[in-house]
């Protein structure tokens, strides 16, 4: 059975993209720790991030930086951090995530509830700010 993060990049489910290449897939958590949250996803369905081949894992930490960048630009943030988990979806990814402070990376405090119309604003403003 696909990933939700698979029914994703087939356009299954709905997301807010901020950037896409032939092989990645960059969008905004929908339950994001803060405002501008972001994932980035292969579309290569691979379970755990450390079984990516070298030259994928590269290429998505390249992909990566780029987002970060876009995101920089976009949301006002001290810098950019980045963490890969990796338990909630059986689908490598790493999350992009805003930063003011340390706390700002707990996955352990509740996530922000943003209205659709805010993320989707969002999403534009990062997307246009994206360079390929």
């Amino acid at each position: 059975m696909p990933t939700i993060f698979t029914r994703i990049i087939q356009g299954e489910i709905p997301c807010h993209k901020v950037a896409e290449s032939d092989q990645f897939l960059a969008f905004l958590d929908i339950r994001p720790l803060v405002m501008g949250h972001t994932l980035v996803v292969p579309k290569q369905e691979v379970d755990y991030f450390f079984d990516l081949e070298d030259r994928h894992l590269s290429d998505m930490m390249v992909f990566s930086k780029r987002v970060a960048a876009a995101i920089r630009k976009t949301v006002p943030c001290k810098r950019i951090g980045v963490s890969v988990v990796g338990l909630e979806v059986p689908h490598a990814h790493v999350h992009l995530i805003p930063l003011q402070s340390i706390g700002d990376m707990s996955f352990g405090k509740e996530p922000l509830s943003i209205p659709n119309e805010e993320l989707a604003a969002l999403a534009s403003q990062i997307s246009q700010a994206f360079q390929p």
